[in-house]
């Protein structure tokens, strides 16, 4: 049995829903499960949504942990977007929490988000900074970090998309009741769109500020720790540029005026933002064919972060002329 510390604890706060999807995670679920049971906020329910994983991964929880508030959903296979959708279906709090499977969160996450939002009822959404951790989980020494703001409109959300990862909100479930939609079959209410196999989650967060003009909280601390792997979901940048067009294909329809205002804006941010990726995985080439196209777009959206502009047409090209050796001390510097 792994390590879980036992925190004595009052049933009269708020429950917290934490929903982890499980798809061929087996060699993370333990870490991200641990992560949960030792939040110092204990008054939570665990739903496990296994998507029709083909490994170990849900042997492994059955065999290893042993927690009431733990619960294991199975369902024909839907993608991380379908997951986390049947995830919400069964929360039973007030809050609802999202932990993908090869990430994990810091002791004191829960803690953290709850205090304010029970606090500030008219936030509707938490979230905070991320740690970069490689497949060993050791840290990358960079962190997935948002411009701090008072207030973050739609377009921030949108445009720079500040909370980062799925494994970072805290959300009111009342406010995802308001965004859901009956899928095409009427089978199930979708809060994250299962047409996205990617960006789904920017999607989510979108029409959450849009539809609901719910306020977004940042809490200025590295409470997750986000995994950078290259089998993952987000490692190919074609296919993730291409679910983000159709992202704002579908934003056009219920926004139209909005979508066409900040579209060519956060199109510039989402080439940097892969031309970024790309260096990580030492793709030089790519790297510099998707800064041109950065520039192209809208130049004077890059200029309001000259910073990062210029550091990553800068790895862009390094990584695309220095040898191999020598890659991966450039991106601790650099990404």
């Amino acid at each position: 049995m792994l390590n879980i510390k036992k925190t004595n604890h009052t049933h009269t706060e708020s429950l917290v829903s934490v929903v982890i999807p499980v798809y061929n995670v087996e060699q993370y679920i333990e870490e991200a499960l641990t992560s949960v049971l030792n939040q110092r906020y204990k008054n939570l329910e665990i739903i496990i949504v296994d998507d029709q994983s083909p490994d170990q991964s849900i042997e492994l929880i059955k065999s290893n942990f042993d927690d009431p508030r733990i619960q294991i959903i199975e369902q024909k296979n839907r993608g991380l977007a379908g997951a986390r959708n049947t995830g919400i279906h069964h929360a039973k709090g007030r809050y609802v929490a999202f932990l993908d499977s090869d990430d994990h969160w810091q002791d004191n996450k829960l803690e953290q988000h709850i205090a304010f939002m029970s606090q500030h009822p008219d936030y509707g959404v938490s979230f905070c900074s991320s740690m970069f951790i490689d497949e060993q989980s050791q840290p990358l020494g960079r962190l997935q970090q948002p411009k701090k703001k008072q207030n973050y409109k739609a377009s921030d959300i949108f445009c720079r998309n500040p909370i980062g990862n799925g494994s970072v909100p805290v959300i009111q479930k009342k406010i995802l009741d308001q965004i859901g939609f009956k899928s095409a079959d009427k089978s199930h209410t979708q809060y994250f769109d299962e047409s996205l196999k990617q960006s789904e989650d920017i999607d989510c967060w979108t029409r959450i500020a849009i539809l609901t003009g719910t306020k977004f909280h940042y809490i200025d601390q590295p409470l997750t720790n986000y995994r950078l792997n290259s089998g993952g979901l987000s490692a190919d940048v074609d296919k993730q540029f291409e679910t983000w067009s159709a992202l704002l294909n579908k934003l056009e329809g219920y926004a139209p005026l909005f979508a066409k205002e900040y579209g060519p804006i956060a199109k510039t941010f989402q080439y940097r933002y892969l031309a970024r990726r790309c260096v990580f995985q030492a793709q030089g080439a790519l790297a510099i064919k998707l800064m041109w196209r950065a520039l192209k777009t809208r130049p004077l959206a890059l200029c309001s972060e000259p910073l990062k502009t210029i550091e990553t047409l800068l790895a862009s090209v390094a990584m695309s002329l220095i040898p191999s050796s020598m890659q991966k001390r450039l991106l601790k510097k650099l990404l």
